[in-house]
This record gives structure tokens, C-alpha cells and sequence, in this order.
């Protein structure tokens, strides 16, 4: 497959590039700074510039061309202030779907967050709340587009090993997963198109990926 990943140089988005390209599939890596080509080049994947912030939807569908799948993993980052949570978590998602259709390619992979779906949860800062906002904006926005969606909101991240061992449901408690898991998972969807039109919830588990991913998807 071709696989072209938003937010190439995330962590989430290293750990993907490295797995597919492992494996053979054709992976490109947008990215803001091009300082970060290098870092995205030693995974296999091809780094290319795009700020999608900026760029035009022409611009970004040129980047989709013959592309078998699209994967969001773009993000504002710590740090960064409310107005970026939408210019990013929304926005960029929005122009990644619009230019999904523009090119054709009809698989879209969206890394959401736990809590997406529901109000900011009393007592979080404001950046936490248009965070949150931004993110169920983007999800509200794919599920009316005729894409072959599917919508990962993964709980609390660490940098730990990863496990191989995930819950995936509609709905799970709240918890933790490894990134590592979650770029495994990601890949696992890709390769299952039953998945489509899904929107699930990740944490660590029990359950061997590729068991919880098929489980996750639709007869």
C-alpha cells in the first residue's frame, strides 16, 4: 500500500513509518519543519513538506496521488495555545478529508482522543477544553464525509515498550496505552477494511492487536 501520514514527524507517526515501511508499504511523512526530514527518512518513509496550516487543498491533494490510505496523526502539541488546538486538531483534519476526496483515496484513519465525543471535563484548563472541542469537531466533520473512516481515540499515552496487548471497544474505561501499541493498532486497521465507519476506544489490555482489531470490526 501507499500510505500517506499528517503529522509525520509525532511520535505516533515515527513509530507507523518505521512498522510500514518494515514491511513494504510505500510511506510518506508530511511535515511542517523540513528540519525534521532526516529524522522521518531514517524510519523508511519519504519526508515531504506540507504545512497544513497553511497549504492550499490543491496543495495537499497533489501529496494524496495514488495514495491507498490517508492517516491523521497531526496534533497542536503541549504548548501550544487554544486558537492551534482548532487551526490543527480541526482544521488540518478537515483539509486532510477535503483532499482525500479530491484525490479519490477513500481510507482515512483519524487519531482522536479519549474523550472526543462528550464536554471538556469540569475543572480542565481552557487549552484542555478547545483541545477536546477541536477533536470532536474534526470526528463530527469525517462521519458526514463518504469515506471509509475509522476514528481511534487512544487514552493516556506513554513511551513504554509496547505490549502487543490492547482493549479496542466502542467504549472502555479510562487508561493508558503505549504509543508504540497504538502505531501497531493503526497498522492493524489499515489492513482491515471492516473497520470502516468505526470509532473506538484504546487502552491497554489483554487482548493480542490483531484479535482486538478484527473483533473491532464490522460483520
Amino acid at each position: 500500500m501507499r500510505i500517506v501520514i499528517a503529522g509525520g514527524h509525532g511520535k505516533i507517526a515515527l513509530l507507523l513509518e518505521e512498522l510500514l515501511a518494515a514491511r513494504g508499504d510505500g510511506v510518506v511523512g508530511l511535515i511542517r519543519n523540513p528540519d525534521h526530514a532526516a529524522d522521518v527518512a531514517g524510519t523508511g518513509a519519504a519526508p515531504v513538506v506540507c504545512d497544513l496550516e497553511s497549504a492550499s487543498l490543491e496543495d495537499v491533494a497533489v501529496h494524496l496521488d495514488r495514495a491507498d490510505a490517508v492517516v491523521f496523526a497531526a496534533g497542536a502539541g503541549p504548548g501550544s495555545g487554544t486558537a492551534r488546538k482548532d487551526t490543527v486538531d480541526r482544521a488540518a483534519s478537515v483539509l486532510l478529508a477535503d483532499a482525500a476526496e479530491r484525490a479519490g483515496v477513500h481510507r482515512f484513519v483519524q487519531i482522536s482522543s479519549m474523550g472526543a465525543g462528550r464536554p471538556p471535563e469540569p475543572g480542565r484548563d481552557e487549552v484542555w477544553a478547545a483541545y477536546i472541542e477541536a477533536k470532536t469537531a474534526a470526528e463530527e466533520d469525517l462521519r458526514r464525509r463518504d469515506l471509509d473512516w475509522t476514528i481511534l481515540r487512544p487514552g493516556r499515552l506513554t513511551d513504554d515498550p509496547a505490549t502487543g496487548r490492547v482493549r479496542l471497544e466502542e467504549s472502555v474505561p479510562r487508561g493508558a496505552v503505549t504509543r508504540a501499541d497504538v502505531a501497531r493498532v493503526i497498522a492493524a486497521l489499515l489492513d482491515t477494511p471492516g473497520t470502516a465507519g468505526r470509532t473506538l476506544e484504546l487502552v491497554g489490555g489483554d487482548t493480542p492487536i490483531e484479535d482486538a482489531v478484527r473483533a473491532g470490526a464490522r460483520s
